[in-house]
């Protein structure tokens, strides 16, 4: 068995997405694994004329790949369904597995997400992350595995009902979103193309693509709290997994953009107004919850510090750069020298579309410096 791990070096929108999508590409006989994060990605990919935003499913989803989520990650029902017709509208039918233990967000988290959101301007995507994190931490625990028994998943549903109970300050429009989503929640459960299955399942594919979320700047225990995710964004959970599984051939695909991004609240190096063009692909716009997409020139420091953060988990695999949207910066040149780890390969990509993905060190016809050599 082969692990290719892909991990975003920032604050998230390195272009994971369409690093997925590459190694799918490469290998269609492979399973994109979700091993940290849940509905909050959004992580676009474009085939020609086609193209979808992956939330609920992994970045392979547009070939044919299938995804399967960790017991790191959350799920969410709705957000699932509703992205399962937009896939149907593209002729896409997504197959996807659940381990049992992947926690089971619910309307509830969601809304005490956005009330908390109101109040602390945190940057949360709003979609209960966070808050599914926490109830499960403090004993009120729901998984994929509790989707087989109905009537178990009703009792603790009305539990999590009474935790939440306390939530105050919700508008009327509150009120009338809680309502409606609590219907569809049910409503929506028998029409998922879902299985649950254990880590065995991963030992059929010979080649897992480990699909991180978010960026290393967010990690729990590495970013700058309190404008960070609960989860580990850094390869740790991949290379967990990798062990038990006893995969040795494992290698990480650390994804930036040539610029820096944050969207959301919190310290961002570098930040200004920067000239971009040919990013009529880019999905992060203002929204209620994380409010402005912000940007700025490339941090090397910044990179360097999230590099030797990830070797912490990584120190044994090989290690790759993918570095995207260089389509958007008229003669602008990545200075690859600033990096202070040697990479097995480097790549870049001047498209939306992975298949302009280009190998710098065969696509640059001179001779390379030594320290890009592995």
């Amino acid at each position: 068995m082969n692990a290719q791990i892909v991990v975003g070096l920032g604050f998230g929108d390195e272009g994971k997405g369409i690093a997925t999508d590459y190694l799918c590409s490469q290998n269609e006989n492979s399973l994109v694994v979700r091993f940290s994060g849940g509905q909050q990605c959004g992580h676009n990919v474009c085939m020609g004329e086609k193209s979808h935003v992956h939330s609920n499913f992994g970045s392979g989803t547009l070939r044919g790949v299938p995804s399967f989520f960790t017991e790191h990650c959350t799920f969410y029902p709705v957000t699932m369904f509703n992205e399962l017709l937009v896939l149907k509208k593209k002729n896409v039918s997504p197959k996807i597995s659940l381990h049992p233990l992947t926690k089971l967000t619910t309307p509830f988290d969601v809304i005490a997400n956005r009330v908390l959101e109101r109040k602390n301007n945190h940057g949360s995507c709003g979609l209960g992350i966070g808050t599914t994190m926490k109830r499960d931490e403090r004993g009120y625990k729901l998984f994929a595995a509790d989707l087989e028994n109905i009537k178990l998943l009703k009792i603790k549903f009305e539990e999590i009902r009474k935790y939440y109970k306390t939530i105050d300050d919700l508008t009327k429009n509150d009120q009338d979103w809680l309502e409606e989503e609590l219907e569809n929640f049910y409503a929506f459960l028998p029409h998922l193309p879902i299985d649950i299955d254990d880590y065995n399942l991963l030992k059929s594919f010979p080649n897992l693509i480990f699909e991180g979320s978010q960026g290393i700047m967010l990690d729990q225990n590495h970013g700058i709290f309190p404008h960070v995710t609960f989860a580990n964004t850094t390869s740790k959970n991949a290379i967990e997994l990798c062990e038990k599984l006893g995969i040795k051939n494992r290698e990480v695909f650390y994804v930036t953009r040539c610029y820096s991004t944050r969207h959301g609240y919190g310290w961002m190096p570098n930040e200004e107004k920067i000239e971009l063009n040919n990013n009529e692909a880019e999905i992060n716009v203002f929204n209620e919850h994380q409010k402005d997409f912000r940007i700025g020139e490339i941090d090397y420091g910044l990179l360097n510090y999230a590099l030797k953060v990830d070797g912490i988990y990584s120190n044994d695999c090989e290690r790759n750069l993918v570095v995207t949207c260089l389509d958007q910066r008229e003669n602008f040149q990545f200075d690859y020298s600033k990096l202070q780890i040697k990479f097995k390969e480097i790549y870049e990509s001047r498209s939306p579309d992975s298949i302009q993905i280009k190998n710098y060190f065969k696509f640059m016809k001179f001779a390379l410096k030594p320290q890009f050599r592995k």
